[in-house]
């Protein structure tokens, strides 16, 4: 069979499971929390002090801290380009109402809730030049992305893996940071963001062992091409007024990685915990090329780990046009 006949007849035996899937991996829409659950109730009597106080802490945030946090919700907020992505997969047909595209529109709306509640905070705390925050998100959702996965659906897989569980990383540690300075609003929402992508990043990881076990060998090259063409992320092409489209990036990863919040060592520890949770190392029937390419994955993360014991986080200090000076 094609390599790409055998796709197509993966995803369609996974897609069998659509049911199991939707109901083990995300939440009915009555259940699941909203945005107005976390902020400041206008019409309550306490909003004044409920602002107040909830800029009171934003003031005080460190700076990286603060500018990863804003960051992250114009990660979020370029949910369009996500879900256009995955709606063009191979295997995917966008005028089929069940099965994978009911997959991407459930998943897509659960998403949508993460930047409408990190952006109303931000505009709420009166730090932030929405402005240009808004320039940023416009930018990048008219810039795209490109992640090097084409409409290759294994690959993507392994991409949605990787990043949902960095996102959930990132989420979680700006939470536990803004905690610790009495950030009590702030460590909650991000509490429930982080919380909702380890449970996407499940299902990719779910979605990804299934294909391994249907077809090992091809799985395990799309593993190893994305390894080598290193884990993009999906913000970065990331400018702001007047920059070229990726010209933010670096400026923005040195910033992250200051605070903390998302490292060199975490990517490394990703990929780790992705070749545990595939059994990578004994996984069996493999083709000759697709050995090679499991050789290669199990010395990767050692080699990774040279490379980033070498590497400093640049300490000189950018400017980022979201801030109010």
């Amino acid at each position: 069979m094609h390599e790409k006949e055998l796709q197509l007849e993966v995803m369609k035996t996974l897609e069998q499971n659509m049911d199991e899937f939707i109901s083990s991996y995300l939440t009915p829409i009555d259940k699941i929390w909203q945005p107005s659950d976390f902020l400041p109730d206008s019409s309550s009597e306490n909003f004044k002090y409920e602002i107040e106080e909830l800029q009171t802490f934003a003031r005080e945030m460190p700076y990286d801290l603060f500018v990863t946090l804003i960051g992250d919700c114009i990660t979020e907020e370029a949910l369009p380009t996500y879900e256009s992505w995955l709606m063009g997969l191979d295997g995917v047909d966008q005028e089929n109402r069940v099965g994978w595209t009911q997959w991407v529109r459930a998943w897509t709306a659960e998403e949508n809730r993460h930047g409408d509640l990190l952006g109303k905070y931000l505009y709420l705390c009166g730090r932030v030049n929405m402005r240009e925050m808004e320039i940023t998100t416009h930018h990048l959702i008219n810039d795209g992305f490109d992640i090097g996965t084409s409409s290759d659906p294994y690959k993507n897989f392994v991409y949605t893996s990787f990043q949902e569980t960095a996102t959930n990383i990132s989420h979680r540690r700006v939470g536990t940071l803004a905690k610790q300075s009495g950030n009590k609003k702030l460590a909650q929402m991000c509490g429930v963001i982080a919380a909702d992508e380890a449970r996407h990043a499940k299902a990719y990881k779910d979605f990804s062992s299934r294909i391994f076990e249907m077809d090992a060998s091809g799985m395990m090259l799309a593993f190893e091409d994305m390894m080598r063409r290193k884990i993009v992320m999906p913000a970065h092409l990331l400018r702001e007024s007047g920059q070229k489209a990726g010209e933010l990036w670096e400026h923005f990863s040195d910033a992250a990685q200051r605070a903390m919040v998302y490292t060199g060592q975490d990517y490394i520890n990703i990929l780790k915990d992705l070749l545990d949770e595939w059994k990578i190392e004994g996984m069996k029937n493999l083709n000759d090329k697709a050995e090679r390419a499991r050789d290669y994955l199990m010395k990767l993360p050692d080699r990774l780990q040279r490379i980033s014991d070498r590497i400093a986080t640049p300490q000189l200090p950018y400017s980022f046009k979201w801030v109010k000076s």
